[in-house]
């Protein structure tokens, strides 16, 4: 029972993200593949995914114990304080941040996790901002 719910949570979620997505105004300048492409291939597998759960459920589902829940939940907060402190703190310690914690949560030492946070953030950079010229948010520190 907890799959289909699961899969029906999936299909409303996939349903709600393609309409957003579909609010997208698009400019005259936009390239041929546009705004609106990968979102709505996002949601697609969503949906698909959503279905396959909805109708063919585990027969026995095992969900995890709670202290596994609380570590799950742990993180969804981690990437939603990312998102909030992105433009306040700036990309490269607000990823760094984040990327140390999960990798610490996966199962890495914490001084492993915190040089593994600060690598991943400044190869980010590196690739998006350096090479590719993309913007990224600045923090108080200017990077």
């Amino acid at each position: 029972m907890s799959d289909r719910i699961f899969g029906i949570f999936g299909i409303c979620l996939a349903v709600f993200y393609a309409w957003a997505t579909l609010q997208i105004e698009e400019s005259f300048l936009s390239d041929a593949v546009g705004p609106k492409t990968f979102p709505l291939i996002v949601a697609a597998i969503l949906g698909l995914s959503s279905l396959i759960i909805a109708l063919k459920p585990d027969a026995d589902p095992v969900w995890p114990p709670l202290g596994r829940l609380v570590e799950i939940g742990a993180a969804a907060v981690v990437m939603v304080l990312y998102a909030e402190l992105l433009p306040e703190i700036g990309f490269i310690l607000a990823t760094a941040a984040a990327a140390s914690y999960l990798t610490w949560r996966l199962g890495t030492r914490p001084l492993s996790s915190l040089i593994t946070g600060a690598l991943i953030s400044l190869g980010i950079y590196t690739v998006f901002h350096l090479i590719l010229g993309l913007s990224l948010a600045r923090g108080p520190l200017g990077f």
